[in-house]
């Protein structure tokens, strides 16, 4: 099995490091993280990666671009956020959540969720 390769946005560099903690402990592989929208947006466009988890407001900036970026990609992705479901626009409904403050659990339990969304399907 091949580890998915994984791009984080997340603006808190403590919260981008638990997060990344916890993929690797998952078996994943972080190629890339991006604390605001323009860093964002440049490696969601250029970087090679599987999935990616993403915090929808960096530094007062909504990420709400990135999810099309990420869709016409074929990459999926989840939210990783404290506003809940509630954050998330309607359109972007069925991608995972992750609720701030976050377990592993919850982070594993997104991962599968998107492991099984790949184009190959699951790796495992």
């Amino acid at each position: 099995m091949n580890a998915p390769r994984v791009l984080i946005v997340e603006d808190e560099a403590v919260i981008a490091m638990a997060l990344e903690m916890f993929l690797e402990e998952l078996g994943a592989q972080v190629v890339a993280t991006a604390g605001n929208v323009q860093d964002a947006l440049q490696k969601a466009t250029s970087e090679d990666f599987d999935l990616a988890f993403l915090d929808i407001n960096l530094n007062g900036q909504k990420a709400h671009v990135l999810p099309g970026v990420l869709e016409r990609r074929h990459k999926p992705f989840a939210f990783v956020t404290g506003y809940g479901e509630q954050g998330v626009l309607e359109a972007h409904a069925d991608a995972p959540v992750v609720p701030k403050p976050f377990s592993r659990d919850a982070v594993s339990t997104a991962l599968e969720k998107l492991k099984s969304r790949l184009p190959d399907g699951p790796s495992g």
